[in-house]
């Protein structure tokens, strides 16, 4: 029975603990945002004021990284989780302050089940955090994010052939189709976050 002992450092554990029930709570705000689309400069500052947190997080890693003579994986990458993470929160504050942007009078069905989609990617990268000190029981939540993704492809191309088959103006092609790119985007972040910790995982096994 091969024995894998990480060096136990409990503040990178809750460092990035902390970093993804930030990213998970920012994906539930864009969510109940899109969903309920009411008090729109209100759920914009809270995603912000969250996009920052994530930064204070990413900068407490840093530093950590810069400190500590022994780190539980190798410091790349940790530097690369961190990185990833923080691409999905900037993602979802570039989205949620797109909608007031664009003035978009009511997200779309498939935008309410995009944003759906990364609150669930959202979740399962906290849980996953949450157990990468154990290094057990992480498969589910990578294969979760994995379906995730996929199902988001297929709800991006419907929405962007509805798009150019609709009688639109252009405007609103080009407002909607920037909006399905970012929430895309922000998606296969997500994707690259877990791939991230994939990596930290199987090397650790």
């Amino acid at each position: 029975m091969k024995l894998h002992i990480l060096p136990k450092d409990p503040k990178f554990f809750e460092l990035f603990i902390a970093d993804g029930d930030n990213l998970a709570a920012a994906a539930s705000a864009l969510h109940e945002m899109v969903d309920q689309y009411d008090r729109l400069e209100v759920r914009v500052a809270n995603i912000q004021a969250l996009e920052k947190r994530g930064d204070e997080i990413d900068r407490e890693v840093t530093q950590r990284l810069e400190d500590a003579f022994v780190t539980p994986f190798d410091r790349e990458d940790i530097h690369e989780l961190v990185s990833r993470l923080d691409d999905v929160v900037d993602g979802i504050q570039s989205v949620a302050e797109s909608f007031v942007i664009y003035g978009v009078d009511q997200p779309s069905a498939e935008a309410k089940r995009l944003a759906a989609i990364l609150d669930g990617q959202g979740g399962e990268l906290a849980a996953a955090l949450h157990k990468l000190d154990g290094l057990k029981d992480l498969e589910g939540h990578f294969a979760a994010i994995h379906a995730l993704e996929k199902e988001a492809d297929g709800i991006s191309r419907s929405a962007m052939a509805r798009l150019f088959h609709e009688d639109r103006p252009p405007i609103e092609v080009i407002k909607w189709r920037a909006l399905y790119n970012d929430l895309e985007n922000t998606i296969d972040a997500a994707e690259d976050a877990a791939e991230a910790m994939e990596r930290m995982y199987h090397k650790a096994n």
